[in-house]
């Protein structure tokens, strides 16, 4: 029978490993779900206009190796990446297909394709890691191709740091989204060094890496707009306030002629 104290240890680093294993699900569910008004747009103009399917090709990707990394064949008690990159998957599917039923022709047939070759890359990364390693180098294997399409899936959003500093505006890149993204990554960072899991910590610090500089960057544009918008309200303040004092002047010059002529009469 184990001591006490240790019984107690060890119930309290599972509940934290718990904890932020849920809290990483609570903030990636934010982030599935924070394209729904893109989709939405599209399904009322019934048009993709210049919406790209790539982030959701990648993202698809990296859930579907994610959750063959957490299942029993490659790893052991990693529940909690197997439920979040299920949902994910099932997320990242339903957008896809909605892009596809939007799209041109000619997008039609290049987001298929591409959905085509997700599928087929997932088919082979299955066979190959069952076929030609055991169970730890496959975890090896397969760990390893996670965080290479985990960097695809996290760097293809990075483009919009330029975009917002180019148009000093946050309406690409809300502080919030970029906010959960960021308390994900820690999530999983966490969660990660407390299972001992070097590839769920990897990408966890990967992703707390590539997006730490968003918050920062939405904050800092943000008091930009609302400095800008400030000097504006001042500068329409300040030219009423000149041309109502030289309307008072011109009434004031205008009531003296008047008296001069009164006088004179």
């Amino acid at each position: 029978m184990a001591p006490l104290g240790l019984a107690g240890a060890s119930s309290y680093h599972e509940l934290c490993c718990y904890g932020a294993g849920i809290a990483g699900n609570i903030f990636a569910f934010v982030l599935f779900v924070s394209p729904l008004p893109t989709f939405r747009r599209i399904v009322r103009n019934r048009s993709t206009e210049q919406f790209s399917a790539m982030p959701y090709i990648y993202s698809l990707l990296n859930c579907l190796i994610c959750v063959w990394y957490a299942l029993p064949f490659v790893s052991y008690g990693v529940v909690l990446v197997a439920t979040v990159n299920t949902i994910g998957a099932a997320f990242q599917l339903a957008y896809t297909a909605v892009f596809i039923a939007y799209a041109d022709a000619k997008k039609r047939l290049k987001v298929s394709m591409l959905l085509l070759g997700v599928f087929c890359a997932f088919g082979l990364i299955v066979y190959v890691s069952m076929t030609m390693f055991d169970h730890k180098p496959r975890q090896t294997f397969v760990g390893y191709l996670s965080v290479a399409s985990l960097i695809c899936m996290f760097a293809s959003p990075l483009s919009i740091i330029n975009l917002v500093i180019k148009t000093k505006s946050v309406e690409y890149m809300p502080f919030y989204l970029s906010l959960s993204m960021s308390l994900m990554s820690v999530s999983f960072f966490a969660y990660g060094v407390l299972l001992d899991d070097f590839f769920i910590y990897m990408d966890g610090s990967y992703g707390l890496y590539s997006h730490r500089c968003k918050p920062a960057c939405s904050c800092c544009h943000q008091n930009s707009e609302e400095k800008h918008d400030l000097s504006l309200v001042i500068s329409i303040c300040g030219s009423l306030g000149q041309g109502s004092l030289s309307l008072s002047r011109s009434r004031s010059r205008f009531s003296q002629f008047a008296e001069v002529q009164v006088e004179v009469l």
